[in-house]
């Protein structure tokens, strides 16, 4: 009983003095891995009463910021194909569609822009990120860390971190074709990051700020250079591709994976008639960690100017963990029983659904749009991301 009491009186020192001045985080010259190390980890003011296991809070930490870089470096980049594909009609002599879609938005497609055929453009993308491996991130759920006696059904001790995060990434892609067979194509994205969070203690339902901090930042995220090669014609064909993603985008302001990523593809396609299906296998490696992705695209020409597409990406990245909450007995307080949000698995497993269309709206130029829908709640999500996008195919 005397335990409880020390332990409950240095407690309640806390709310006696407050959150001092240093309490409030400083974004000048910090980097956006800095504001959220200061979330987790930052306590307005030291006492004595718990053992706070900085190991542990560290463990969050970087668990936390990795989990963020997973979901904010690797976001999908729209294919950088042309929607308008041609080829020769030996019959008639003349140049003619190869496809009657505009082909998928993320999902590669094997058809290759003919030799001299260039196309570019421009995409726009919103997410607003609501969740982090099921924890919800605006409205206290996420926990990371809460104190309970074990004779006790409800925690007395909890720190709640709320965060809002959110991005803005505008794409400029482009590709040629190289032959009749080989294409070549670049993505370079550029980010908008805004992350604003807290943590609040709460003890015996009296609430003190611990935290609170805000970063926005700007810049060039992971490029991406890319091959593609068909091998065979006719309405069912098949090619590989190579991407490789650059280390242009700041990792410590999670714009970037902080190395170069390699990633080969396998991609086959059925054109059939107004209808085409696509199918891709990614095995890549470097970045964040070795990764196996797969997706599938159905493309449908409603009209001759105006293609309905629906897609599904899945994808497994390992060294990538996720967070649970680890329960275990206080190290230091006989009869405490602490929660604490740490690092599990050694892989990261995520899956989205895309539904949109592309319209021809003059010309060779189209108008896309699409919304990406989370098919789990592993990792970083949104409840939905938005994507529009405006590409251009020079006319041989």
């Amino acid at each position: 009983m005397s335990t409880r009491l020390a332990a409950l009186t240095a407690v309640v020192l806390v709310f006696i003095v407050g959150v001092p001045e240093g309490a409030r985080a400083q974004t000048a010259a910090v980097t956006v891995e800095d504001i959220l190390g200061f979330l987790v980890t930052n306590h307005g003011v030291e006492t004595s009463d718990f053992d706070r296991d900085r190991e542990a809070a560290d463990a969050t930490r970087a668990t936390l910021t990795r989990a963020l870089l997973a979901a904010l470096a690797q976001l999908p980049i729209s294919t950088s194909s042309s929607g308008f594909s041609y080829r020769l009609n030996p019959a008639l002599g003349t140049v003619e569609r190869a496809s009657e879609t505009f082909g998928p938005f993320f999902v590669e497609r094997a058809l290759t822009s003919a030799h001299g055929q260039a196309s570019f453009g421009l995409t726009f993308q919103y997410a607003s990120f609501n969740a982090l491996d099921g924890y919800d991130l605006r409205d206290g759920e996420l926990l990371t860390v809460s104190n309970r006696f074990m004779d006790e059904s409800a925690p007395f001790d909890v720190e709640a971190l709320t965060l809002n995060i959110s991005t803005r990434t505008t794409t400029v892609f482009g590709s040629v074709g190289v032959t009749d067979r080989l294409e070549i194509s670049a993505a370079v994205p550029v980010v908008s990051l805004s992350i604003h969070g807290s943590r609040i203690n709460t003890y015996r339902g009296q609430s003190l700020l611990q935290a609170r901090a805000s970063a926005t930042t700007t810049g060039l995220a992971d490029v991406a250079v890319r091959s593609k090669f068909r091998f065979t014609d006719g309405p069912t064909s098949a090619a590989a591709g190579v991407e490789v993603r650059l280390p242009t985008g700041r990792d410590e302001d999670l714009l970037g994976a902080g190395e170069t990523a390699i990633r080969f593809l396998g991609i086959a396609s059925a054109e059939l008639g107004s209808t085409s299906v696509h199918g891709n296998v990614t095995l890549g490696t470097g970045g964040l960690g070795r990764e196996l992705s797969v997706g599938g695209a159905v493309t449908f020409a409603a009209t001759p100017r105006l293609t309905v597409v629906g897609e599904v990406l899945a994808r497994r990245i390992a060294g990538t963990q996720s967070i649970a909450a680890m329960v275990a007995p206080h190290p230091r307080i006989v009869g405490v029983e602490t929660m604490r949000l740490m690092p599990v698995g050694d892989e990261h497993s995520s899956g989205v659904a895309v539904a949109g269309f592309k319209w021809n709206v003059s010309g060779t130029w189209l108008l896309h749009g699409n919304l990406l829908v989370p098919l789990n709640r592993t990792g970083l999500t949104s409840r939905l991301t938005p994507t529009v996008a405006l590409d251009y195919s020079f006319t041989k």
